[in-house]
């Protein structure tokens, strides 16, 4: 399974091609399915062009992505740094009715179980994101049921000297690998996708995770960036 990220915390003025409105966000993620992608992760924007949990910007990403990629599965993120009080995250996240296919949740951020939690009442299926080690052993302390676990090597925060060492030490964690992606973000982001090709994982690419093909070429949208896969 390969799933396209269409445009995470970044902006036009980090590459041209990142979609922003949900007319964007159709357009892009029709092309990205039709480039290859099973899934699709969005980072909704408000009035002002900045990321939010807000239920009338979530519907309406996800009805003109939905409108476009009928039967295709769509997700969103819940990351604390879209909105930071957990109580506020949480009260926005109840609000959505109805909500994604799935939502991402990091298990290294404050009250990731509670988020979690939530996203299971309201019937949204939860990726369980694990940057970490020690985030792999609280989520499998939550034990609720996740779609994915998405295994996620971050510079500067996941530990390793490169994105495959990343990866591997929160792999060990697991008691298994089924249903899990492995992907990682700017200059990890192509070796861990090839590392993570062989050995058989789910993977993620597209602006939200790199700005450019796997030798450093220029490209134009996420739907050049799944050519490469």
């Amino acid at each position: 399974m390969i799933k396209a990220c269409l445009n995470g915390d970044r902006s036009r003025a980090d590459h041209p091609g990142v979609p922003v409105t949900p007319d964007e966000l159709a357009r892009a993620g029709a092309a990205a399915v039709a480039a290859g992608a099973d899934a699709l992760h969005i980072h909704p924007r408000g009035a002002d062009g900045l990321e939010t949990l807000g239920y009338a910007d979530i519907h309406a990403a996800l009805t003109a992505v939905r409108r476009g990629c009928p039967s295709v599965p769509v997700g969103v993120s819940t990351r604390e740094g879209i909105v930071p009080d957990l109580d506020d995250r949480l009260l926005l996240i109840g609000s959505w009715k109805p909500g994604p296919d799935f939502a991402s949740v990091n298990f290294h951020e404050a009250g990731a179980e509670r988020v979690a939690d939530l996203l299971v009442e309201r019937g949204i299926g939860v990726e369980a994101g694990l940057f970490t080690p020690s985030a792999a052993r609280r989520y499998l302390a939550w034990q609720g049921p996740v779609t994915r676990v998405l295994v996620e090597a971050i510079p500067g925060i996941s530990p390793g000297v490169d994105g495959a060492e990343a990866a591997t030490a929160v792999l060990s964690e697991l008691p298994t690998t089924d249903d899990v992606l492995v992907h990682g973000e700017n200059e990890w982001a192509w070796p861990v996708l090839a590392w993570a090709r062989s050995r058989g994982y789910d993977l993620r690419i597209g602006l939200e995770d790199v700005l450019t093909g796997p030798e450093g070429q220029v490209v134009a949208s996420n739907a050049e960036l799944l050519r490469f896969v």
